[in-house]
């Protein structure tokens, strides 16, 4: 019977020496299932920065609030503060900002000529 102890401390070292001592790794994200497309996808080209906000007051005494943005080919005007704004592109810099419904904007931060719907052209100063 003094086999017996010998016979079962082998099995032991044997079930021992097949375990593995790395701990288990445990995660409770899935795998993102767009990842692929993602690394694949264009790049994203950001909308421009606003360069300088003005108010600008009009010859007929109204006011002009206008967002001029860096790249200098869009606007966003409003004729009240807290009014609703209307965004103005050029096709290049330098060229006029126009939108649909008759408004026209031309000029740079401290005078501006501007054509809003209805309206004849006006001329605004900061």
């Amino acid at each position: 019977m003094k086999k017996a102890p010998v016979f079962f401390a082998a099995v032991a070292l044997s079930a021992l020496s097949a375990c593995q001592n790395s701990p288990e790794e445990v995660s409770s994200t899935t795998p993102d299932p767009m990842a692929s497309q993602l690394a694949n996808a264009a790049p994203v080209e950001l909308p421009p920065a606003i360069a300088s906000s003005v108010a600008l007051r009009c010859g007929d005494n109204s006011l002009v609030y206008v967002d001029f943005f860096k790249g200098d080919k869009q606007v966003q005007v409003k004729t009240d503060k807290a009014g609703p704004a209307t965004m103005l592109k050029a096709p290049e810099a330098g060229q006029p900002f126009e939108a649909e419904g008759g408004f026209k904007l031309t000029g740079t931060p401290k005078n501006v000529s501007v054509t809003l719907p209805g309206q004849p052209a006006k001329t605004c100063h900061a």
